[in-house]
């Protein structure tokens, strides 16, 4: 029997593209699309655009605040990429105090309803200093006290193949009549080690094709233009020599971010969901900010992957997303972890003992 799959705050769909594509090789360990939740509307879209185009009815558009459980099928596993926002260190890190910072709750919630066998739950790295690292704890005792042998660990997935520096800190819970007799262990960065995760090989190779979906060029100013063209591949703009009539005039805190240019050789930086001027992600060698298609691939989608809405929400749902690939590699250790399979491991970072 597969794992059937509920998701909580789904995204656009990186942690259902990697977990439908977990393949260990036997058919009895897989996962499938169960249902879906997420407060946005054209997130639900392209979700169920992608994931599952023959069930729309199982992606729910509502908020998890008001969102009636009792409606949703029995799962086995469930995922859930709970809010960022309140524990990013590109916001404000309010952490529990936030608006966002509990809605981690019903993730808990779900897990004490549905029981299901295994979870995976995904954040900001920021979250082990959230509240002076008590948010964390509380989170973490919530999960064990649902019922679950959890392993928290911050992947690093530019270490796992990715071409992108993301860190992200991912909880995988074991349900504790289950994991008297299966352990999930981190999967071992060696694999990936030798693999060309560059940020030029992921946008060149192959060519994104002319007719691409979400390829749309972004629109410049000759001032961006000509602060670009003075920014070299890696630099920012307050790193880089600009004349003083292209410097940005900014109190306060310097983002390293701001009209970066990406370094060819190397991974991307994070890719991310919001922002103003500046942070788009800028080509190396192009002044111009990179594409959408561009910056789904610096997240593994591959170019069939369609996102619906408009170029920001797009734009939104590509930054909030969970690297597809790196997902897969997580979820591919959690069915063998079940099939008994051993695999190379490395240990968890992040645990907090009880």
């Amino acid at each position: 029997m597969p794992f059937r799959l509920g998701e909580l705050f789904c995204g656009p769909g990186g942690i259902a593209w990697g977990a439908t594509h977990a393949d260990i090789g036997d058919p009895k360990f897989r996962i499938v699309h169960q249902w879906a939740n997420d407060y946005d509307a054209s997130t639900c879209e392209t979700y169920r655009h992608n994931i599952c185009p023959n069930a729309p009815q199982t992606v729910y558009h509502e908020d998890i605040r008001k969102f009636d459980m009792g409606k949703l099928a029995p799962i086995d596993a469930l995922a859930f990429g709970f809010p960022c926002n309140d524990y990013s260190v590109v916001g404000e890190q309010k952490g529990m105090d936030g608006v966002y910072g509990p809605l981690y709750s019903y993730g808990v919630k779900a897990l004490k309803k549905f029981q299901p066998q295994w979870f995976l739950a995904e954040n900001v790295g920021g979250l082990r200093n959230a509240n002076d690292g008590k948010a964390f704890t509380k989170i973490l005792a919530e999960l064990r006290n649902a019922g679950y042998t959890i392993t928290p660990h911050l992947y690093k997935f530019e270490e796992y193949g990715i071409p992108q520096a993301r860190h992200r800190l991912i909880i995988v819970g074991i349900r504790n009549d289950i994991a008297k007799n299966v352990t999930y262990r981190v999967p071992s960065t060696e694999p990936y080690k030798d693999i060309d995760n560059t940020c030029r090989t992921a946008i060149e190779v192959p060519p994104i094709p002319a007719d691409a979906f979400n390829n749309e060029a972004t629109k410049q100013s000759q001032t961006v233009i000509d602060r670009l063209n003075h920014i070299l591949p890696g630099q920012n703009a307050f790193t880089a020599d600009l004349p003083e009539e292209l410097q940005l005039n900014i109190k306060g805190a310097r983002i390293s971010q701001i009209y970066k240019r990406l370094d060819p050789d190397k991974p991307s930086y994070t890719v991310t969901g919001s922002g103003g001027g500046g942070t788009h992600i800028y080509h190396w060698a192009e002044p111009r900010a990179l594409t959408n298609r561009e910056r789904a691939r610096l997240q593994t989608f591959p170019d069939t992957y369609e996102f619906l809405g408009n170029k920001e929400s797009v734009r939104k749902q590509i930054g909030m997303a969970v690297p597809c690939r790196g997902a897969q590699i997580i979820f591919e250790a959690i069915l063998r972890s079940f099939a008994g399979i051993d695999y190379p491991s490395i240990d968890a970072n992040a645990n907090i003992d009880e």
